[in-house]
């Protein structure tokens, strides 16, 4: 019996539905985070009131910054989901990019926009 070269039909459906899961949840906190930056939903007082608070203001400060950067992260993130919804619809998710083996299944649905193997990743990592 031949070695598999990439995944089946009804694979790549399997791996598409939980990637399609993962943007979804993905694109809601990404539009969380955005909001948080933004103060998209901020009615309230708290960027026009007077305040003698320096502490709490470098903390909001912080906050946001750190909320810019998971945005980014995120958007990042999604754009990963994406691309690997193309190589489904081309028929080459799930296959290393540099041995051109098949990704283990279990690593796949570990990591879904996985372009690399385990070993291989873990040699880029060195």
């Amino acid at each position: 019996m031949s070695e598999k070269t990439r995944y089946s039909d009804e694979e790549l459906q399997e791996f598409k539905e939980l990637i399609l899961e993962k943007l979804e949840k993905a694109q809601r906190d990404y539009e969380l985070l955005k909001a948080d930056v933004t103060n998209a939903e901020g009615n309230d007082i708290a960027d026009t009131s007077p305040t003698f608070k320096v502490l709490e203001e470098g903390a909001s400060t912080l906050g946001k910054e750190e909320a810019g950067r998971l945005a980014q992260r995120q958007m990042k993130f999604i754009q990963h989901l994406q691309a690997a919804l193309v190589r489904i619809e081309n028929k080459t998710y799930g296959i290393c990019r540099e041995t051109g083996e098949l990704i283990p299944k279990e690593r796949l649905r570990a990591v879904p926009h996985a372009t690399l193997g385990i070993e291989q990743k873990q040699q880029k990592k060195k």
